[in-house]
């Protein structure tokens, strides 16, 4: 089990790298609404601008925290809780504005992801 809670952490992790880092300001086909930068989406779910400053800085710390994980164990449950609760908004957020469901396809992933990697490191 142990190697697959690594790999979904090197997923997970680059992957929100990937986007938050790399994707924020380019169009992708899973963006909500109509939305072709990470700005736009949060503008299209009706949240405050600053609500994608402070989600943009949780999930990039909490890729971090998986990755660094690698290495200092303690810090995986903790990332992979934020990312799950952060994943459950995101799905949330593409139902309420009505997004077809592959847009919320890659949240979903992550949240299932996120929910292994839990499981992996369930420190009770």
């Amino acid at each position: 089990m142990t190697i697959v809670v690594q790999i979904c952490q090197i997923i997970v992790g680059l992957g929100l790298l990937n986007v938050w880092l790399l994707r924020r300001n380019r169009a992708t086909a899973y963006r909500g609404g109509r939305a072709a930068t990470m700005v736009e989406e949060f503008a299209t779910y009706g949240l405050p601008p600053w609500s994608c400053v402070v989600v943009g800085l949780l999930k990039v710390a909490a890729a971090i925290g998986l990755l660094a994980g690698l290495l200092v164990p303690a810090l995986v449950f903790p990332a992979a809780a934020v990312v799950a609760v952060l994943m459950i908004g995101a799905v949330a957020m593409h139902a309420k504005v009505q997004d077809p469901p592959r847009k919320s396809l890659p949240a979903f992933v992550v949240l299932l992801l996120s929910l292994v990697i839990c499981a992996g490191h369930w420190p009770f």
